[in-house]
């Protein structure tokens, strides 16, 4: 199993091969926060990436690693979010087609994006055997290669592009910590972690009420996540298989954190860094401030995973 994962000279390629999609994302402090949460914490900023997430990472890897017969046809996928937006801009650098389904009550800021990065958007019922017969129909009718959002080999060899980054540009962290929905950031920052530096921790970071990736962690097998209710919008998937093989391998421990707490951290952020975040990019810090006493004088990386937040809509 293990020797499917990508190693580090893919990682490393995956890397080179996205240049032209990708900015090499800053690493911010904040003094004030450090005091707050007693320990040294180094910002990785996703949210100044490319369409606003780490996404724009595994769908440009995916996009480019396709043969030139399969890029002819475009590409297809379902997402709620920052994956539809990621591979959109994708296809378009590309110069291909991406047909992106998605459901109805997806955000208003993240439909804008696809449609501004050219995608043509196909509605169906939010839920996830809607999204997939959608999905089905539309591969059947375009010939489109279908990019899954996170539980796929190359899409994981992109987002481990983050942490290559990260770890390259900031030496002697003690842990790692990064948000996981359908886990296709924090196998990948495990991955990475493992072949640079064993010795950091790993830790994940998960909203309580979509939890089905610290269910699984604890019992050893994938729980499949079950009527999600948070203000995390993008982690609201079931964790995948493939990313969860990775997981249990490479990550040390995953914490929760609920509504109010992400709420708190997406404004100190905002507040102390003066930096947009949406809500499921505050979920570490927010579990991080709710376990103080296991990051206490650590150095701490924290993976800002976007900043696609509906403005008209801040939670405080």
């Amino acid at each position: 199993m293990k020797t499917a994962f990508p190693s580090l000279a893919a990682i490393e390629a995956a890397h080179e091969r996205i240049q032209p999609f990708i900015h090499r994302t800053p690493i911010l402090t904040s003094s004030a926060i450090n005091e707050i949460t007693g320990c040294e914490i180094y910002f990785k900023c996703e949210n100044f990436q490319k369409v606003g997430a780490f996404k724009a990472r595994g769908a440009a890897n995916a996009v480019m690693k396709l043969t030139d017969a399969q890029k002819s046809k475009g590409v297809a996928t379902h997402s709620s979010g920052n994956h539809a937006a990621a591979l959109a801009r994708a296809a378009r650098v590309a110069g291909i087609p991406a047909y992106i389904v998605m459901p109805s009550n997806a955000p208003d800021v993240k439909k804008k994006a696809v449609k501004g990065y050219g995608g043509e958007i196909i509605e169906c019922e939010p839920n996830l055997k809607s999204r997939e017969s959608t999905l089905e129909a539309v591969v059947e009718k375009t010939g489109a290669s279908f990019i899954p959002p996170f539980d796929y080999m190359d899409v994981i060899e992109g987002q481990a592009t983050c942490a290559l980054e990260f770890l390259e540009d900031q030496e002697n962290l003690d842990m790692i910590m990064a948000p996981v929905g359908g886990g296709g950031l924090l196998a990948g920052t495990a991955l990475v972690a493992n072949y640079l530096n064993p010795s950091i921790e790993v830790i994940a970071a998960e909203p309580k009420g979509a939890d089905d990736a610290f269910q699984s962690f604890h019992a050893g097998r994938r729980i499949p996540q079950a009527e999600p209710n948070t203000i995390a919008d993008g982690l609201l998937t079931s964790l995948g298989e493939l990313n969860f093989g990775l997981i249990k391998e490479y990550v040390s421990d995953i914490l929760l954190a609920s509504d109010p707490e992400i709420i708190e951290a997406m404004r100190m952020i905002f507040e102390r860094m003066k930096i947009v975040v949406e809500p499921s990019c505050a979920v570490p810090l927010a579990a991080l401030m709710a376990n103080q006493d296991k990051f206490r004088g650590k150095k701490v990386g924290v993976i800002l995973s976007g900043g696609n937040v509906d403005l008209g809509k801040l939670p405080f």
